[in-house]
C-alpha cells in the first residue's frame, strides 16, 4: 500500500506520461484506505493543520495518552507533501495504528471507503479534541425557544463535549421537524452531522442531479402506521410528517452517495451523479436564511466495478496550484476537470466558499 502526489511547486508540472512505482500487489486491497487518504491529504486546512504541526499544541493540552493515529496522520501528510513527486510513499505506520483504533481494518480485506472516513475522522478528533475532561451529562430542556436560538444552545452543548479541529472543519448541524397531523404541533431536534449520505434519485432516464438527491434526502416523510410517534402536546401516537433540513453548514461538507444495498451490499447503484464543480448552492436546504451555503469541489473518492470486484481511486484538485490529479493508488497522474464527474463517484468533498465570492 503505497501512496504519492505531485509536486507541490506550482512551476514544475508532471508529465502526461509519469507515474509513480507500480503498485504492490497489496496496494489493491487497500485502496478504500489510499482514496480517502488522498482526499484528506488535499483537504487545505488539515493539509496545513498537520504541515505547519498545529495539531501538536491540541495533543499536548490532551490528557489521554494514546495520540498515534494523529502523529502518524500527521507524518504521513508531511511526508507525501515534502517528498519529490516521483517518491510513492509507505503509510504502513498509519495502518498499524488505524488497525489499533479500529480493528475491522485489520488486513487487506475490501472494505467501504466512507466507513472509513468515518471511524478516521472520529479518531483523529478523539485524539486534538480541546475538551479533556467531558461534563456530565445534564437534561435542559430548550423547546421553550424559537427554533434558532435552541440550534445555537443545542451546539453550544455539542462543543462542551467535542471540540477539536476536525469538528471545525468537517461537522455540520442537521435539523429534525416533527409536525402532528392531529393538532399541528412542530417538535423539532438538532443533531450533529459529520457527512451527509444522500439516496440517489431515480428518474426514467440514466441521469441525476446532485441537488435531486439532496431534495429527496430532505423531502417530507410520512410517518404513519407502526411510524406513528407519540406527539408531544396529544400525549398519543398519532401520524406524523418529518423533514430534514440543515441548520449550520460545515466548511468541509462530505456527500456520501448511497450507491450500495444497505442490506446486504450485494447490488450497486451505478446511475451517473451530475454534481457541480463549483457553486453548489445549498441554500434552499438551509433551516433558516443562509449566506454562507455555497460550495466548490475540491476531490472525490471513486468505486469502480461491483460489490464482488471493486476499486478505490480518487481525483483531487492540489490546494496550491489548483490542477486535478487522478490518485490509482501510488500513481498520480494530471487530469482534466471535465473527466472528475464519472458514475464512479461515491464519496464527494466540497469546501465552502468565501463569503467574498459569494
Amino acid at each position: 500500500m503505497r501512496l504519492s502526489r505531485p509536486s507541490l511547486l506550482p512551476h514544475r508540472r508532471t508529465k502526461k506520461n509519469s507515474s509513480a512505482a507500480p503498485v504492490p500487489e497489496t496496494s489493491v486491497c487497500n485502496c478504500f484506505m489510499n482514496s480517502i487518504l488522498q482526499c484528506l491529504s488535499n483537504t487545505h486546512s488539515l493539509r496545513d493543520y498537520c504541515l505547519h504541526n498545529s495539531h501538536r499544541r491540541d495533543l499536548n493540552n490532551n490528557s489521554r495518552t494514546n495520540t498515534a493515529l494523529m502523529e502518524e496522520f500527521a507524518k504521513l501528510i508531511q511526508t507525501m507533501w515534502t517528498l519529490s513527486s516521483s517518491e510513492a510513499v509507505s503509510p504502513s505506520e498509519f495502518k498499524t495504528q488505524i488497525q489499533r483504533y479500529a480493528p475491522r481494518f485489520v488486513g487487506y480485506n475490501q472494505q467501504d471507503a466512507q466507513e472509513f472516513l468515518r471511524f478516521l475522522l472520529d479518531g483523529l478528533h478523539n485524539e486534538v479534541n480541546r475538551v479533556t475532561v467531558r461534563p456530565r451529562g445534564t437534561v435542559e430542556d430548550f423547546d421553550h425557544l424559537p427554533d434558532e436560538e435552541k440550534g445555537k444552545k443545542m451546539w453550544s452543548k455539542y462543543l462542551e463535549r467535542e471540540d477539536s479541529k476536525i469538528v471545525d472543519l468537517f461537522v455540520g448541524q442537521l435539523k429534525s421537524s416533527l409536525t402532528c397531523s392531529h393538532c399541528g404541533f412542530c417538535s423539532t431536534v438538532f443533531d450533529p452531522f459529520w457527512d451527509l449520505s444522500l439516496p440517489i434519485a431515480k428518474k426514467g432516464y440514466g441521469e441525476v442531479s446532485l441537488i435531486d438527491c439532496v431534495r429527496l434526502f430532505t423531502k417530507e416523510d410520512v410517518l404513519d402506521g407502526d411510524e406513528k410517534p407519540t406527539c408531544y402536546r396529544c400525549k398519543a401516537r398519532r401520524r406524523c410528517t418529518k423533514k430534514f433540513t440543515i441548520q449550520k453548514f460545515p466548511k468541509i461538507l462530505v456527500l456520501h452517495l448511497k450507491r450500495f444495498s444497505e442490506a446486504r451490499r450485494t447490488s450497486k447503484l451505478s446511475t451517473f451523479v451530475n454534481f457541480p464543480m463549483k457553486d453548489l448552492d445549498l441554500r434552499e436546504f438551509a433551516s433558516e436564511n443562509s449566506i454562507n451555503a455555497v460550495y466548490n469541489l475540491y476531490a472525490v473518492s471513486n468505486h469502480s466495478g461491483t460489490t464482488m470486484g471493486g476499486h478505490y481511486t480518487a481525483y483531487c484538485r492540489n490546494p496550491s496550484s489548483g490542477e486535478w490529479y487522478t490518485f490509482n493508488d501510488s500513481r498520480v497522474t494530471p487530469m482534466s476537470s471535465s473527466q472528475v464527474r464519472s458514475s464512479d463517484a461515491y464519496v464527494l468533498f466540497y469546501e465552502l466558499a468565501s463569503s467574498s465570492r459569494m
